[in-house]
C-alpha cells in the first residue's frame, strides 16, 4: 500500500525582491506585470527586470513517485538538486507550485539541526515542545522520555538550555525525539553528518529498526555507504528533475557518482571559471597523468604508472593547509584518503605564494578492475573544509582494466574491492 504518492510535483522560486510589504502595492506590481507594463515601484536609477525567466529557479520539476508502507527510500543528488525542497514539501514546511501530494500517516521530520527547538528552553522542555509539534500527546512523550534521553546521550545536560548545547548535542537530541515518537513516516535530511561516528551508527540502526517496524523512511544523505546499507530503493535528483529511480540501489549510486563521466576517457578536471575560489588554495587543474605530465586516457591497466597532479594558486600561505585526494569505489565505499602531509614533516612539499603544482603517484598493482571516483579534498587541519569530501569538490574518474597480475591464475577481475599483488615466501 502506497503511503506517499507524488504526482507532477514542481516548485519554483523567484530571485530578488518579491514583496513590498503592502498588499495593494504587491497587487499593483502583479497587475502591471500581467499587462506587460513596467514595475510602478521601481526606484529611480534601478533597472526594471520584469518577469524574466532568469529570475526564476525551478527547484523541482515534474517529479512523480510512490513510496510503499515500510519502505526506506534513499534520495541522492548534488547540492542544489532539489532534495531538501522535496522533503520540505512532503513535511508541509513549504507548499508546491504545482502537482499533488497524498500522504497517509503522521510525518516526523528532521530537516535541519534544531528545527522546532527553542534555544531558551531546556532539553527536557524542548522534548515536550517538539513532541507536541509532531502531534504527540503529553502522555506519549512522557512514556518515551527516558528512552529519548538515553539515546541522545545528553542526560547530564537535560535541564540545561539548548542554546548552550554544541551542534552535535543539538542534532542528537533532535533526532532522538523524531525517531522515538512513533511516526508512521520519518523524513530525515542530511543532518547526521553533524554527529560523531558512533552516533551516526546508532541513527542508522534506529532508522532500520523503524523500517522493520512497518514504518516508512525517506532518507537524504551524501553518505553512499549509509544509503546502500539502509535503503531498499533509491532516487536520483538532478537539477530538480528525477533522473533515475530503482530498486537497484548500487546502480543509482553508481549513476550519481559517475554518470556520463564514466564514458569520458580523459581523467582531467579544469577550472574554467571561478569555482572553489579562495585565497588559500584555488584549484586550476586536477588530473591523472603519466610520468611526463601528460593526461592519461582511460581505461588503464592495473600496472600502469599513474601520477595525480593538482595545479593551484595560493595567495595566502597557512601552515595548517592540507590538500590531497580520496578514492571512492563504484559501490560508494571510501577506499582511502591521502594528503601532502601523510609522511614525516621533513618530507612535506613546501607551499608558497603563486602557482603551485603538487603530484603523487597512485599505487600500482593495487586497484581491481572497475571505475573509481577520485576527489580533490583539502582544508585547514581540524578547522574547516575547503573541498568537502563526497559533497562539493572537483573529481575525475579512474577506470582500471586488465594488468592485474602476471600470474596465469589471476588474469580477470578478482573478488573484493582491491586487487593488490603481494610477494610471498616460504620459510
Amino acid at each position: 500500500m502506497a503511503v506517499i504518492k507524488v504526482e507532477n510535483l514542481s516548485k519554483i522560486y523567484r530571485l530578488g525582491e518579491i514583496s513590498t510589504g503592502t498588499f495593494f502595492r504587491d497587487f499593483e506590481r502583479w497587475f502591471a506585470r500581467m499587462r506587460g507594463k513596467p514595475d510602478p515601484y521601481t526606484r529611480i536609477g534601478e533597472a526594471d527586470h520584469g518577469n524574466r525567466e532568469s529570475d526564476e529557479i525551478w527547484a523541482l520539476r515534474d517529479v512523480s513517485f510512490e513510496v510503499e508502507q515500510g519502505e526506506v527510500l534513499g534520495i541522492i543528488g548534488r547540492n542544489g538538486a532539489g532534495k531538501s525542497t522535496l522533503l520540505k514539501i512532503l513535511s508541509r514546511v513549504t507548499a508546491p507550485t504545482s502537482g499533488q501530494i497524498k500522504v497517509k500517516g503522521r510525518v516526523a521530520s528532521l530537516l535541519e539541526v534544531g528545527t522546532g527547538f527553542h534555544p531558551e528552553l531546556t532539553g527536557r522542555e524542548n522534548i515536550y515542545l517538539n513532541g507536541a509539534i509532531l502531534g504527540m500527546t503529553k502522555a506519549e512523550v512522557r512514556r518515551k522520555f527516558d528512552e529519548i534521553v538515553d539515546f541522545a546521550g545528553v542526560e547530564q545536560y537535560i535541564d540545561t538550555p539548548v542554546k548552550r548545547y554544541s551542534s552535535g548535542m543539538h542534532v542528537r537530541l533532535a533526532f532522538a525525539v523524531a525517531a522515538h515518537l512513533d511516526p508512521e513516516i520519518l523524513v530525515v535530511d542530511e543532518v547526521l553528518a553533524v554527529g560523531d561516528a558512533e552516533f551516526q551508527k546508532k541513527c542508522l540502526g534506529k532508522m532500520g529498526e523503524v523500517a522493520r517496524g512497518g514504518r516508512t523512511v525517506l532518507f537524504v544523505s551524501h553518505q553512499m555507504n549509509a544509503i546502500q546499507e539502509l535503503c531498499q530503493r533509491a532516487m536520483l535528483l538532478q537539477k530538480g528533475y528525477m533522473s533515475l529511480e530503482s530498486g537497484d540501489v548500487r546502480f543509482v549510486i553508481k549513476e550519481y557518482l559517475f554518470g556520463q563521466q564514466s564514458k569520458d576517457r580523459v581523467a582531467e578536471w579544469v577550472n574554467l571559471g571561478g569555482e572553489f575560489s579562495n585565497p588559500l588554495f584555488k584549484p586550476l587543474r586536477f588530473a591523472l597523468c603519466d610520468g611526463q605530465g601528460c593526461v592519461v586516457p582511460m581505461p588503464v591497466s592495473n600496472d600502469t604508472e599513474i601520477w595525480l597532479h593538482i595545479d593551484a594558486v595560493i595567495e595566502e600561505v597557512d601552515s595548517s593547509l592540507t590538500v590531497g585526494y580520496s578514492v571512492i569505489s563504484e559501490e560508494g565505499h571510501m577506499l582511502y584518503w591521502s594528503y601532502q602531509t601523510d609522511a614525516a614533516e621533513q618530507y612535506w612539499p613546501k607551499l608558497h605564494k603563486g602557482k603551485v603544482t603538487l603530484r603523487t603517484r597512485l599505487p600500482s598493482r593495487f586497484f581491481n578492475e572497475g571505475v573509481y571516483r577520485i576527489e580533490l579534498i583539502g582544508g585547514l587541519h581540524f578547522r574547516k573544509w575547503l573541498f568537502v569530501p563526497g559533497i562539493d569538490t572537483p573529481h575525475i574518474n579512474l577506470e582500471i582494466r586488465g594488468g592485474l597480475s602476471e600470474s596465469p591464475l589471476w588474469i580477470t577481475k578478482r573478488p573484493g574491492l582491491l586487487a593488490p599483488v603481494m610477494l610471498w615466501e616460504a620459510i
